[in-house]
């Protein structure tokens, strides 16, 4: 079946779907690495949002709540406590530890606009980080299963912007 097609026809199919992968996989201006940087970094630009994020937004201090509950808790639950509270765990640059890692303790500014090293990189590319939030970018840690187990509900501008 497969030489049904002749050689020339899969010859374009094949150079077709390299290019089609290769010219999907770059971002406007710049790379996507995927690494996290920190909130720190967001003030440097983003100074009356980062104060905000910092005075204002129960997230600045998620870190804090995983701490107190971290003894009652095995290491699978510790974990996916991480996942939404710290910033980045398990990724390129994010949250290892409260030792290793302090400024990532926290559910900072790109557990909700995403990992920002490329952003800060470019001088500011808006293209290489996420805008406008939806509710949906927000359901990844505020699901209905945590939403019924803890009463937290989104907020899409949660005390930052």
């Amino acid at each position: 079946m497969f030489f049904s097609f002749g050689w020339p026809k899969v010859c374009v199919f094949f150079v077709v779907a390299v290019a089609v992968v290769v010219i999907g996989s770059v971002s406007v201006g710049g790379t996507n690495s995927g690494r996290y940087v920190g909130t720190e970094s967001c003030g440097d630009c983003h100074d009356q949002e980062y104060e905000n994020f910092k005075k204002f937004s129960k997230k600045a201090h998620s870190g804090d709540s995983v701490k107190i509950m971290a003894g009652d808790l095995t290491r699978e639950e510790l974990d996916e406590c991480f996942v939404c509270h710290m910033t980045g765990f398990g990724k390129p640059g994010g949250f290892v530890s409260f030792e290793e890692t302090p400024h990532m303790a926290d559910a900072g500014c790109e557990v909700c606009h995403g990992p920002g090293y490329d952003h800060v990189e470019s001088g500011g590319e808006p293209d290489l980080i996420i805008r406008k939030m939806k509710i949906s970018d927000c359901e990844t840690c505020h699901n209905a299963e945590r939403v019924n187990a803890f009463n937290f509900k989104p907020l899409i501008y949660g005390g930052a912007h």
